[in-house]
């Protein structure tokens, strides 16, 4: 997904929820960036070595409550070439519109939620 850095929106990402298999890996140690808390970690290219982005370790917690949507593996756009996920059926685009609604409960109270609800 076509994304843009909330801490500086000159800077173009791709997103994704599922990790990437045999084609990064972690490199280097993590970090933290100045804006948060989230513990991050850069990954590179398995074929040329280089740093294609970041992955999102550990959410802080303002930002795992925040409007977000799961996606915490991160790509450089000038580093990586995006590609559209398709639905189940493997023919149609996947949409926002067309993912299945979450059931909610109307008698939950919001702050009950657990972290990882958010996220889901």
């Amino acid at each position: 997904m076509k994304a843009v850095l909330l801490a500086d929106t000159d800077t173009d990402l791709y997103s994704t929820d599922i990790p990437p298999s045999g084609t990064v890996d972690f490199i280097g140690s993590c970090y933290f960036t100045e804006i948060c808390k989230c513990k991050l970690k850069n990954i590179a290219c398995l074929k040329c070595g280089n740093v294609v982005g970041y992955h999102v370790i550990s959410p802080c917690k303002p930002c795992l409550l925040s409007c977000n949507n799961g996606h915490f593996w991160m790509f450089h756009s000038q580093a990586v070439f995006g590609i559209n996920r398709l639905d189940p059926s493997g023919v149609n685009v996947l949409l926002w519109g067309n993912l299945p609604d979450l059931e909610e409960s109307t008698d939950e109270d919001p702050s009950c939620i657990s972290e990882e609800e958010y996220i889901r």
